[in-house]
């Protein structure tokens, strides 16, 4: 039974959750109105693993797709592992993300297997011991994908909204202005995230692991100045492996790092040093690397030409914040709720 792109967790095509609490809302197609009452299927999180969400299909069919949707109402992240069988007695584990973070709409792909019954099976909730879903879908796709170690080896920037990433650490005048794609409109004031050099960071958090080799990022670039920093990976914001040292080099604008592939959902950004001032300000970030295009490098004398002497003269000096937790503000400012000015 194959319908190429379409999801077979439906209604029309006679599935249904036969174990779970909340059974109904997992399979309505609503993936908008859901809070903390409602709108979700749950199960308890036992160390046994004996609890589950299970979605019997309509009839025995291909797949190799499936995408989930993990309660997203606030910051928690999930651990799970998803299993298939025919007969509900031999499962076989199709994903397994039992040891890594994982949050919102999760993309998931296998090689093609007949199944009737699909197990989801959750096993950590970074807030408390129940885990929740607000919608399933599965289906055969023909798109292709490459996985390695069980993990996708993305092509496209995963580190976007639409995938579902966040900026979890790190000053900014909007959130995720990290991943917006906007490489044009940044200036003294906006566009950018830092965090203060000695203290913190910025912190992508992926939507779901994947397996990366290569990150690009834009260093705020409206004057002279240089950086350095590193950047470490994680899947459990435990162990963190470091993919990139220039502690040591003085770096301007566009970064382009290539390391040995790594299993990633957490990306740490650490700034060391800044030639102007005691703070650390990106741009822009995606993983992996996309090719550069000649339009992006033009990005920076868009920015130097439009801030011109004006932007000298809004930030002549930058004062030092008091204390790490204080943020720097416009020159004359007292608020604290601005982001750090470059």
């Amino acid at each position: 039974f194959l319908v190429p792109g379409e999801n077979i967790a439906t209604m029309k095509y006679g599935a249904q959750v036969v174990k779970g609490e909340l059974k109904s809302a997992l399979l309505d197609g609503d993936t908008q109105n859901y809070d903390l009452d409602h709108g979700f299927s749950r199960h308890p999180i036992d160390d046994d693993c004996r609890s589950g969400i299970e979605i019997k299909l309509g009839q025995p069919s291909i797949i190799n797709h499936i995408r989930i949707l993990l309660w997203d109402r606030d910051s928690r992240s999930y651990s799970y592992y998803i299993e298939v069988s025919m007969d509900e007695l031999d499962w076989i584990r199709v994903i397994d993300h039992s040891k890594y973070l994982c949050r919102s709409w999760q993309n998931l792909y296998f090689p093609a297997r007949v199944c009737r019954y699909i197990r989801i099976v959750g096993t950590h909730n970074t807030v408390n011991k129940v885990f929740h879903i607000v919608a399933f879908e599965c289906m055969f796709t023909n798109k292709t994908f490459t996985l390695e170690k069980g993990l996708i080896v993305p092509t496209e920037n995963v580190a976007t909204i639409a995938d579902c990433a966040s900026v979890i650490e790190g000053v900014s005048r909007s959130r995720n202005a990290l991943l917006n794609g906007d490489t044009k409109n940044y200036d003294w004031d906006s566009g950018y995230t830092c965090h203060q050099l000695g203290s913190g960071a910025i912190v992508v958090q992926l939507a779901q692991p994947y397996l990366i080799g290569s990150i690009r990022l834009l260093l705020w670039d409206c004057d002279d100045r240089s950086y350095s920093y590193y950047i470490e990976v994680s899947t459990n914001q435990q162990q963190w492996t470091m993919v990139a040292d220039r502690t040591k080099i003085s770096c301007k604008s566009w970064q382009t790092i290539t390391f040995d592939k790594q299993p990633a959902s957490f990306i740490r950004i650490v700034g060391t040093h800044n030639t102007a001032n005691e703070v650390f300000h990106c741009v822009h970030f995606e993983c992996p690397a996309q090719n550069s295009t000649h339009k992006d490098e033009s990005s920076k004398e868009v920015a130097t030409t439009e801030v011109g002497t004006g932007g000298q003269q809004l930030v002549s000096r930058p004062v030092r914040a008091a204390s790490t937790s204080s943020l720097h503000s416009p020159p004359g400012s007292t608020s604290r709720s601005h982001a750090h000015q470059p």
